[in-house]
């Protein structure tokens, strides 16, 4: 019976010892060593020199970066592996003539819930309108925000990301219940797999979007953040009609995707036909990252088109 006892005793032992096994540490030097060192030193230095605002929205703790002038306001919203200094290249080019927000979302599991903090910011900060950039997770939460709160959106850009539909949600689904019950470290594993597997090979081996997933994985996104973010791309809608509401739309992709494939692509423009759409070349998930240049020249010519 002793022995009973043990063995079940050092069973939960191990059992535990598994679930709670600590993240590998890595420091930020070792993370972003292959990383040019221009690039490396711009990131670090704007991270420095912005300080973050704080706001409650229904019990969650929202940290966003308001900076910038000007009359008009951007706000950027990023995916999955994100937060709100990936869109820093953006940022520092926009700034001397708009006004910027970005953020990162606290672990909030539905579009709703993101949506009514991302409008309680726009609240506190007196903004009526404002330009909205969304890439993946971001940029289908973008297009929940010009259905549910079209009035506050002046235009839209929808970037390597996918419309509504059931097809995500037919073929990883089947994870929604299961992702919470993971240990962090097999969650983020995954991430980091993803990261060397898929997403670094199609950015061209660019060494500053590996990095900054890298980093993402190594502590700076938590599992509960993960988990809010992945139940928020099974979050069905259905989808606004941009050319009723008349709020000028841009879908922006890449034609190597991993993580937006080419039917979801194709889904995506046959959702909004009459949004324009420029296809950045083989330079994967998050060209905003590695093609910053070609990226800041799509935006700069929409934020200047003319509403029609």
């Amino acid at each position: 019976m002793n022995i009973l006892i043990l063995s079940i005793f050092g069973v939960i032992f191990i059992l535990a010892a598994l679930y709670w096994f600590p993240l590998p540490g890595k420091s930020f030097k070792q993370i972003y060593a292959k990383v040019d060192d221009r690039l490396l030193s711009a990131l670090q230095s704007f991270r420095l020199e912005n300080e973050l605002e704080s706001i409650t929205v229904n019990a969650s703790e929202w940290n966003y970066l308001v900076t910038g002038v000007g009359d008009r306001t951007v706000v950027f919203l990023h995916g999955m592996g994100g937060g709100y200094d990936i869109w820093w290249q953006q940022i520092t080019h926009f700034k001397g003539d708009y006004r910027i927000i970005s953020m990162t979302y606290p672990p909030i599991p539905t579009l709703a819930g993101l949506s009514a903090g991302i409008v309680a910011i726009l609240d506190r900060e007196k903004i009526d309108r404002a330009y909205i950039v969304g890439s993946s997770l971001g940029g289908y939460l973008a297009q929940y925000l010009v259905k549910n709160y079209p009035a506050r959106i002046e235009r839209a850009v929808f970037a390597n990301t996918f419309p509504p539909n059931h097809m995500i949600t037919k073929r990883v689904g089947k994870m929604k219940p299961i992702l919470p019950l993971l240990p962090e470290w097999m969650v983020m594993r995954n991430l980091k797999q993803t990261t060397a597997k898929a997403i670094y090979p199609a950015s061209g081996n660019s060494e500053l979007v590996r990095a900054y997933m890298m980093e993402q994985s190594h502590g700076m996104m938590k599992k509960a953040q993960f988990v809010a973010r992945f139940k928020c791309v099974l979050d069905y809608f259905d989808s606004p009609d941009i050319h009723d509401l008349n709020i000028p739309t841009l879908i922006v992709e890449a034609d190597n995707d991993p993580l937006v494939e080419k039917e979801l692509r194709e889904m995506l423009k046959a959702t909004y036909p009459s949004a324009p759409v420029e296809t950045i070349r083989q330079k994967g998930h998050f060209p905003y990252l590695n093609a910053p240049d070609d990226y800041n020249r799509i935006l700069e010519q929409f934020f200047s088109q003319k509403a029609k």
